[in-house]
C-alpha cells in the first residue's frame, strides 16, 4: 500500500514526522503531564533523559507497576517543590492506580507547581 501511495502522491505522506522533543517542552506547562503513547520497540526515555541534561534539569523515574504508586506520588510532591522532571513509566501496568494518577494531575494547578516541574508519562494504549 505504502509504495502506491509513494508512486502516486509523494513519500510525504507515509514519512512519520520527526519527533521533536524540544517543541515538545516548548508547549508543556508545569501543570499539565505530557503523555507517551508507546508502540512496540518505542521508548522515549534515551531521548528524554538526553534532553533534560541539555537543559540542566534532574530526571527522577519509576517504572509502575508492582505497588510503585506510593513512590511515584512522593517522587511528584518533591518535583512540584524542587522543580525536578519526573517520569512516570508503564502507566498501563497501574490500572489500579490510574484513578489516583488522574486526581493528582486534576490538583496539580492548585498546588501550584515549581515552574521547572514537568510530569512526563508512558503507557502502551489501555482501555
Amino acid at each position: 500500500m505504502s509504495n502506491f501511495v509513494v508512486a502516486n502522491i509523494g513519500s510525504y505522506f507515509v514519512t512519520p514526522p520527526a519527533f521533536d522533543l524540544g517543541l515538545v517542552f516548548k508547549d508543556s506547562a508545569p501543570a499539565v503531564p505530557l503523555i507517551f503513547v508507546l508502540s512496540p520497540g518505542a521508548d522515549p526515555l534515551n531521548n528524554l533523559e538526553k534532553y533534560a541534561e541539555s537543559k540542566k534539569k534532574t530526571v527522577m523515574k519509576v517504572s509502575l507497576g508492582q505497588g510503585q504508586g506510593p513512590k511515584a506520588e512522593k517522587l511528584i510532591e518533591d518535583g512540584i517543590k524542587k522543580g525536578t522532571w519526573v517520569v512516570l513509566q508503564n502507566c498501563h501496568l497501574a490500572i489500579s492506580w490510574l484513578g489516583r494518577l488522574e486526581k493528582i494531575c486534576e490538583e496539580l494547578p492548585t498546588k501550584k507547581p515549581h515552574r521547572d516541574f514537568r510530569l512526563w508519562l508512558t503507557s502502551y494504549p489501555s482501555p
